[in-house]
């Protein structure tokens, strides 16, 4: 789904037309939006084998890795969604190097953050977005600190 004209990057255009092309390019969403991509059937029609491949790991390692319990074959489950996303040609952002490089770190629970908390969270950076509309302001963080 690397390709701005695929199926399936159409159809998450489709599902979310309140964000910003930049944010769905480079696959920015946040928990809520990603649970709702996980509970709609269509998605997964739209995407090649290969994106199927690649969506199937990240869903298990949503699941069974950043969730309160760690499977014990996380490793093998990070492996393979990095390869998957490997064999889609994608570049390996910040977030992914960081979870290659230091899997050993990431603690037992980490859904361990209140949902209260963490919806929070989403709400104020929407508010935020809402009122910046894509433009960059000096004062954009000290509206949130």
């Amino acid at each position: 789904m690397g390709k701005t004209n695929s199926a399936g990057f159409l159809h998450l255009v489709g599902k979310f037309p309140k964000l910003s092309e930049a944010k769905l390019k480079e696959g920015v969403f946040v928990g809520p939006q990603i649970r709702q991509v996980f509970r709609d059937p269509d998605f997964e029609k739209t995407l090649s084998e290969l994106e199927m491949s690649a969506w199937n790991s990240f869903k298990w390692v949503c699941e069974n890795f950043l969730g309160n319990k760690k499977s014990s074959n996380y490793r093998e489950g990070v492996e393979t969604l990095l390869n998957a996303y490997e064999k889609m040609g994608c570049r390996m952002s910040l977030k992914l190097h960081f979870l290659h490089s230091h899997l050993d770190f990431f603690p037992e629970n980490l859904g361990a953050v209140s949902d209260e908390q963490g919806e929070r969270f989403h709400q104020d950076i929407q508010e935020m977005e809402t009122r910046y509309q894509g433009f960059w302001n000096v004062g954009m963080m000290s509206d949130y600190c």
